[in-house]
């Protein structure tokens, strides 16, 4: 019995001090994991399918779709840290997936962004989903920055969603990005994605090698994970598309981010291939002047 007690006893000091835990410290303590984590990956940041210092992992639980991101880029903290800290900024990122038709940043104390989701090709806005996110800057210091947004709920039974995005310098010139991807799916998007994979995705694979053929040619990540894995690059790719372009003269950074969002992803072809260029850079030029009327 008293064994007992102290076990609940100790459940609920450690429940209490996750509930309780001053902002700074709960900073404090992402900031140190993602330093463990930068520390722990160096050898899979210099050898990798990505021909980059990137790693990506996915993971599938039940009822639940997280992708993750971690990638050494070329660019001064303080310089990501002010691209990715406004609601306004993100915006401009998220339009560049395929998917994303419009993104419009709102509210005054608690900002949120409505995206309007659709199919990978050019449609009218009101055939778009639209999908509000909660959007928070969780953590800024002079080392450590966090930005979260979430939404309840999301088209065919999907919910729950999450983007997380961390970054820390690594030296005077590089950071490290971490983005995570998630989200929940019910019934409806479950039947949805097998009828998909079974059909239009059923050729499609993502990136993690399960395998290699004898002949030395990889089995990637097929299936969900396959799917999640796409998405969660196509985001990343975006962030990194907009951090390449951000020291160009306002005026010309908007093509800059669709043509390098583009040239990205046609890097891995064999996943992210969709539409040929010119059709993607006409797409993009007519969501952005829309984006732009408001």
């Amino acid at each position: 019995m008293r064994t007992s007690v102290s076990a609940r006893f100790l459940r609920a000091a450690c429940f209490a001090a996750a509930v309780l835990l001053p902002p700074l410290a709960a900073s404090a303590q992402d900031a140190a994991t993602l330093r463990t984590r930068h520390a722990a990956m160096q050898d899979r940041f210099q050898k990798n399918q990505f021909g980059r210092p990137l790693v990506l992992e996915s993971v599938q639980t039940s009822g639940d779709l997280k992708g993750d991101v971690y990638a050494i880029v070329d660019h001064p903290f303080a310089m990501v840290q002010q691209a990715l800290q406004s609601a306004d900024h993100w915006c401009d990122i998220l339009i560049l997936h395929l998917n994303v038709k419009r993104c419009r940043a709102g509210g005054e104390t608690a900002k949120t962004l409505k995206l309007n989701v659709g199919r990978k090709f050019d449609q009218p806005i009101e055939d778009a989903y639209e999908l509000a996110f909660s959007y928070r800057v969780a953590a800024a210091s002079a080392d450590y920055l966090q930005v979260l947004l979430s939404a309840d709920e999301g088209p065919m039974s999907t919910k729950n969603y999450r983007i997380q995005v961390e970054a820390m310098p690594i030296d005077a010139k590089r950071s490290l990005i971490h983005m995570s991807y998630a989200y929940g799916y019910g019934f409806a998007a479950r039947v949805a994605m097998q009828t998909y994979l079974s059909t239009l995705g059923s050729q499609k694979v993502g990136f993690t090698v399960l395998e290699r053929k004898p002949d030395g040619k990889p089995v990637y990540q097929s299936g969900v994970l396959g799917l999640l894995e796409r998405n969660t690059m196509r985001y990343y790719l975006a962030i990194d598309a907009y951090l390449s372009a951000y020291a160009l003269p306002a005026a010309e950074q908007p093509e800059r981010r669709i043509r390098e969002w583009y040239a990205s992803t046609e890097r891995y072809a064999e996943q992210l291939h969709e539409m040929e260029k010119d059709e993607y850079l006409e797409m993009k030029r007519k969501e952005m002047r829309r984006q732009q009327q408001g």
